[in-house]
């Protein structure tokens, strides 16, 4: 019905009760299943969870809406599905995996910084690419006033390298290549945690089991 301070605002104002008595006390606890809430006299029921794992293609924007008329994510789910968010976001020209979900605390523990939740990438690149670079990734580059840092780096092929990072700034793998003056041409997130994209086609959605959402919770 609100985000959490506006439902704050709610619970103060003596909008809300519970069992038909009203609750002003922030912080208190109800059994959904069985204790009636009341919002203006009308019942809210828990909205289900969802978590969705899609393979966003090349040339789609993670926005619900984009002033350039770009296609976008949600255009690619089902319509009833319009309260999830992406988790994160895979830029306009990066393809892969990327996560959408209507549970707040599930995509902060994936995109805060403090849980470290690592993701892997593959960037096919044009230019000479030496060991020396790839070091320099992983000790850490200034740039821009912000530190972008790879976990790990590898060359996969002569122009495809994989990497690990543990944060998700702006456009941080294709400015780490750059600052070694390199252009990345394809930009594929293969992993989230431990949920790989696998055989899932660009456009094609899944659901998270209930042991891969419990697998990216853990730490």
């Amino acid at each position: 019905m609100a985000s959490r301070r506006a439902a704050e605002q709610i619970i103060l104002a003596g909008r809300v009760s519970v069992n038909g008595e009203i609750v002003q006390q922030l912080g208190s606890k109800v059994d959904p299943v069985h204790d009636r809430v009341s919002v203006d006299g009308k019942a809210v029921r828990a909205r289900r969870k969802l978590y969705i794992a899609l393979h966003k293609p090349d040339g789609y924007v993670c926005s619900r809406n984009d002033e350039l008329g770009r296609r976008t994510v949600y255009e690619l789910l089902p319509k009833e599905w319009e309260n999830t968010h992406t988790v994160g976001r895979l830029d306009f020209n990066s393809e892969g995996l990327i996560f959408l979900t209507n549970d707040g605390e599930f995509a902060l523990r994936l995109t805060h910084p403090r849980y470290g939740v690592h993701k892997r990438y593959l960037a096919t690149f044009e230019g000479a690419l030496e060991q020396q670079m790839l070091n320099r990734m992983v000790r850490g580059i200034f740039l821009g006033g912000e530190k972008l840092k790879a976990e790990s780096a590898r060359q996969i092929s002569r122009n495809v390298v994989e990497l690990e990072l543990a944060e998700g700034k702006n456009r941080e793998v294709r400015r780490l290549f750059e600052s070694q003056g390199l252009t990345v041409e394809r930009l594929q997130r293969t992993q989230i945690g431990k949920i790989k994209l696998g055989e899932l086609k660009p456009g094609r959605w899944r659901a998270l089991t209930e042991t891969e959402i419990k697998t990216l919770l853990l730490k």
